[in-house]
């Protein structure tokens, strides 16, 4: 269904939730400047850098019951794998206390957890239709996702997560030590049991998808301005322009979907969102001397380990820090060392190696919920951010969302838990 009078929407950001933004709104008859200052796919953007998993069951928010009494080693701890930056603490305080909150009873969590599951489970069908549009249908792979333990009593102690994923339908399966050892020959003697997400998938090169989804939508005839957006120009409460650094873009909708430049926008838009950077790491080993079929988690390093045409890319972390702090290289050599714990007979070959580091700013509310919806100041203007780790999985559901929002159409789930007003302005 399309509007009989297509309108101008500005999408602002051409990450991996703005481009979806974009095709979506497209897809509904509308025209699309995307407002971006840097390339599609780059190295600067939270989308290049992430785990690459499409995962249906990344359900679960990082602040649980218990969490809180943890801070303080994540402040001590700088190589722990969530670490608190020191000096960027009084810039923090706020945010860790909503983050706190938002995890303090197992009441709560289940209610995220059936806000996060529309978000999250059509992500590897969705993602497969996109990159056959794209021209691109080798770069979604869906070959499962496996979580590796030490034994099978460290994935019962993990028994609540994975009941709340079975109560909504994801499905998985245990793979005992001997079944491991066939999959994963190279897999280090630590790990002797792993639980398989039969659904789960992959982004064989997020860059590259990027990239094609951005010539696609280019392909559609969106514009593109290549300028940071600063404002918005709005009289008697409509939006009639994208305020830029090289002046207004016209338009009649606009779409936040900025990253972590999201926050600025936001307020001006009438909602002050507590939104942080969830720093996150990758590197990137080439020729490693290993291709896996299906991605890998550590339960004790809690990061993606995947096979990218660039070699083995290990990406995680979480580092709470301003987005001025410098990069803590730290982190990634702690995913370095994680490698070889997995795959020690190929440490050797790792230590020799050239490797990538990259870090990125995966913009995070508290609550573990993005921002989706009106803003407060505009019927016209719409965010969509606050994804964190997670905005490659949830970006085609969010896209959906947001175009029938921009229609005033019946959306395909409920849309009221990604309010932004729920912070409070």
């Amino acid at each position: 269904m399309t509007r009989e009078t297509p309108l101008t929407v500005a999408v602002i950001g051409a990450g991996i939730v703005g481009l979806c933004a974009a095709l979506e709104i497209q897809r509904a008859g509308h025209r699309v400047v995307i407002i971006e200052p840097d390339e599609p796919g780059g190295r600067q953007a939270a989308s290049y850098g992430n785990g690459a998993w499409l995962s249906p069951a990344a359900i679960m928010p990082i602040s649980v019951p218990g969490l809180w009494r943890k801070i303080p080693r994540f402040l001590l701890d700088p190589t722990g794998p969530f670490t608190i930056a020191w000096r960027d603490l009084p810039h923090l305080a706020c945010w860790l206390t909503r983050f706190i909150l938002a995890g303090r009873s197992w009441r709560r969590i289940e209610t995220c957890v059936a806000a996060r599951y529309p978000l999250c489970k059509g992500t590897v069908t969705d993602h497969a239709a996109l990159a056959d549009e794209a021209g691109v249908p080798q770069l979604i792979t869906r070959e499962g996702l496996i979580f590796v333990y030490r034994d099978r009593a460290e994935f019962l102690a993990e028994a609540r997560e994975w009941r709340m994923r079975a109560a909504l339908g994801v499905r998985f399966s245990e793979i005992a030590e001997a079944d491991l050892r066939r999959l994963l020959p190279q897999l280090g003697p630590a790990y002797r049991f792993g639980a398989r997400l039969d659904d789960g998938g992959q982004v064989a090169d997020p860059g590259a998808y990027c990239r094609a989804l951005a010539e696609l939508a280019f392909k559609r005839g969106a514009m593109r301005v290549a300028a940071g957006a600063t404002g918005f120009t709005i009289a008697g409460g409509r939006l009639s322009a994208v305020e830029t650094e090289g002046g207004p873009v016209a338009c009649d909708r606009a779409v936040i979907a900025a990253g972590i430049g999201s926050r600025a926008l936001a307020v001006q838009a009438g909602d002050a969102v507590p939104l942080i950077s969830e720093r996150g790491y990758h590197v990137v080993i080439p020729d490693p001397g290993i291709a896996l079929a299906a991605g890998l988690m550590p339960s004790d390093g809690k990061m993606a380990v995947v096979s990218t045409p660039q070699g083995l890319r290990v990406a995680g972390q979480v580092e709470l820090a301003a987005v001025s702090t410098p990069p803590d290289w730290r982190r990634a050599d702690i995913l370095l060392g994680f490698a070889r714990t997995m795959f020690p007979a190929l440490a050797e070959t790792f230590d020799s190696a050239t490797i990538d580091r990259w870090m990125g700013h995966r913009p995070s509310t508290p609550d573990g919920l993005p921002c989706i919806g009106a803003a407060s100041a505009c019927p016209d203007l719409f965010h969509a951010f606050g994804h964190a780790h997670t905005g490659l999985i949830q970006a085609p559901a969010t896209a959906r969302l947001v175009a029938a929002l921009i229609d005033g159409r019946k959306p395909p789930f409920d849309p009221s838990p990604y309010c932004a007003r729920r912070f409070g302005g």
